[in-house]
């Protein structure tokens, strides 16, 4: 190789290492959950996700809800009822990782609650879930 064609090539390697390091926080909102009287029993209603879906944030990270996976209300904020995982414990990334609990309208991922910093991580491209209410036997 040419030694302009190297020094082009290792620019460009440490400009996409720089981007990537780099990276975006995760976009939130101050929240204030209303937790649910009984969240910490067993007599919380449940949900399973039936699909495994794959959520791509709107910084560009992308994160899976898996399949069968169980989840128990523990409250609800304005954009919906929020859901945190069972068994497991489930984040989200930007900059920095997140602790997340799903926020749900209806059926619809609205966003993401962050316990640790009392806040709502809103998605622009909300999906639905496949999701089964359980009974709390």
């Amino acid at each position: 190789m040419k030694p302009n064609i190297v020094a082009r090539y290792v620019g460009y390697v440490l400009l996409g290492s720089m981007l990537f390091a780099c990276a975006s926080s995760v976009i939130t909102q101050p929240a204030t959950l209303t937790p649910l009287v009984d969240a910490s029993t067993s007599n919380a209603p449940r949900l399973r996700v039936i699909t495994g879906t794959i959520v791509t944030l709107d910084k560009g990270f992308r994160r899976s809800i898996p399949q069968n996976s169980l989840w128990r209300r523990v409250g609800t904020l304005p954009q919906g009822e929020v859901y945190r995982p069972v068994g497991l414990v489930f984040t989200i990334e930007g900059r920095q990782v997140h602790e997340a609990y799903l926020v749900l309208n209806d059926s619809t991922l609205a966003g993401f609650y962050l316990p640790g910093e009392s806040a709502f991580s809103p998605l622009s491209h909300p999906p639905k879930l496949t999701i089964k209410k359980e009974n709390n036997d």
